[in-house]
């Protein structure tokens, strides 16, 4: 049972991976596109997470912290870009 809820999670996850993947590709702006990227990198952090949990991986965990920090400074990155256009 719980393995099926882990199962239907990930799809979930796949799923919101497929729609931010749209959104980069369609988005009609730079901010658009950047809240998508976090979505895509939030999803894959998810993903990991679960995949972790049903194959008992521990490499996993790893590799998903690395994704989430990697996140959060294209984030910054993105916003500070974005100020210096703004000057």
């Amino acid at each position: 049972m719980v393995t099926e809820l882990l199962l239907l999670s990930a799809l979930g996850l796949m799923l919101s991976l497929f729609l931010g993947l749209l959104r980069v590709l369609r988005g009609p702006g730079a901010a658009d596109r950047m809240l998508a990227i976090q979505l895509i990198g939030t999803a894959g952090v998810g993903i990991l997470l679960l995949l972790n949990v049903l194959l008992n991986q521990p490499a996993l965990l790893d590799v998903a912290l690395l994704l989430a920090l990697l996140a959060a400074v294209t984030a910054a990155a993105f916003t500070g870009q974005q100020e210096t256009r703004h000057d």
